[in-house]
């Protein structure tokens, strides 16, 4: 991970801690993403790191979500590439990871970064940062989130928050579910490392073992469901509406639907 530019990679007192650097919001694009799966690779083969904390070293956000760079005028073929990456390819990582895994999200977490955050098996947030799903008002889908969000806070209240694109607050989310705790900024790091060190004190072998029978238990064919909203995504980037909506994001101006 040397040479590695937007993620840092270090195991304090058997954590394992990824951070996030690519300022100014954690956009994320290829690089970010390849570099992050790597980082899980590299802490599911480390035997000195028993669970894994994923934090952001930028002020402003823990993620602003995908860099809107990459899709406006692109293809629904080069979308689909990224998206290998970003819900495939970590599904696949978390999936296999063998160690409990924990986001510190002591910034606001929107769209792909709410991807990165709901991956982990838990969520501490500051108590003053929200989250939302803004993908609809610049005229495409959070997909995956169709898959995962009913499930975590109900369909009615994830219907809302999905196709309005409005925020909700890291105490109303730790009120439904959607986080663990929710503390204040300062002590989001703490908290990640007092959970980090509860699970690095138990057996390694029977949490591996315990957390791949959790992780079997609870998919039910996810895969296969975020494989279906991908196809949608992949479709809508190539209408008018879509591109229309991206070019109007850049342009700080309303969208002409």
């Amino acid at each position: 991970m040397s040479d590695a530019e937007f993620v840092r990679y270090e195991v304090r007192d058997r954590v394992c801690e990824i951070t996030l650097a690519r300022e100014p919001v954690n956009a994320i694009n290829h690089q970010l993403i390849d570099e992050l799966l790597a980082a899980y690779a590299r802490a599911r083969a480390d035997e000195d790191a028993r669970a894994v904390i994923v934090k952001s070293d930028c002020a402003k956000a823990f993620s602003a979500g995908m860099d809107l760079k990459m899709i406006r005028g692109g293809s629904g073929l080069d979308l689909r590439a990224f998206l290998d990456k970003l819900y495939m390819g970590m599904h696949d990582a978390q999936y296999r990871m063998g160690k409990p895994t924990i986001a510190a999200v002591a910034g606001p977490a929107r769209a792909a970064g709410m991807t990165l955050a709901v991956s982990c098996d838990m969520i501490i947030a500051a108590d003053d940062v929200d989250f939302s799903y803004p993908e609809v008002v610049v005229g495409v889908i959070p997909a995956m989130h169709f898959v995962h969000l009913p499930r975590q806070i109900g369909r009615h209240k994830a219907f809302e928050m999905l196709f309005t694109g409005d925020t909700m607050t890291a105490p109303e989310a730790e009120r439904r579910g959607l986080v663990n705790v929710a503390v204040p900024r300062d002590q989001v790091v703490d908290k990640a490392r007092e959970f980090g060190a509860k699970f690095a004190s138990m057996s390694p072998v029977v949490t591996r073992l315990g957390r791949d029978a959790y992780m079997r238990a609870n998919d039910f064919e996810y895969r296969r469901a975020i494989e279906n909203t991908v196809e949608t995504i992949c479709n809508i980037i190539a209408t008018d509406d879509a591109q229309e909506g991206l070019n109007a994001f850049n342009e700080k101006r309303p969208p002409n639907w």
